[in-house]
């Protein structure tokens, strides 16, 4: 099966890092606002979900969620996130730490499109 949602090793090791000392984690694909379109971690159950977003899948132990409509427009690409020097303006926990988590993303080819992992639309 293909992944909708994948984590590179240096952002997985920040969110090892933030889960000694915030407990359980949680990530959800900003929309836009302040710092554009970035994933936000937060201590697991701080952000509310809902009907109206999409658990596309977990990285690095953590469930990964997209508003329905954003996924409407992102369906069609595989996310990475991946970690970058400076502060973003948001509320996620990495920004104290002097790094932001960023959303790389690439279209699927044709073999992974028929192979991914299923969600819940």
């Amino acid at each position: 099966m293909t992944e909708r949602v994948l984590i590179t090793p240096e952002a997985e090791k920040v969110v090892d890092q933030l889960r000694e000392l915030h407990g359980e984690l949680m990530f959800h694909q900003s929309g836009g606002c302040c710092d554009g379109s970035q994933p936000m971690c937060f201590p697991k159950g701080e952000f509310r979900v809902s009907e109206n977003d999409v658990l596309l899948g977990e990285i690095g132990g953590c469930e990964f969620f997209m508003s329905r409509d954003q996924f409407e427009y992102w369906q069609h690409t595989q996310l990475t996130i991946d970690l970058v020097p400076g502060r973003g303006a948001s509320f996620s926990l990495e920004i104290p730490l002097g790094v932001r988590f960023i959303t790389r993303s690439r279209l699927y080819t044709p073999e992974e499109a028929n192979n991914l992992t299923a969600v819940n639309v």
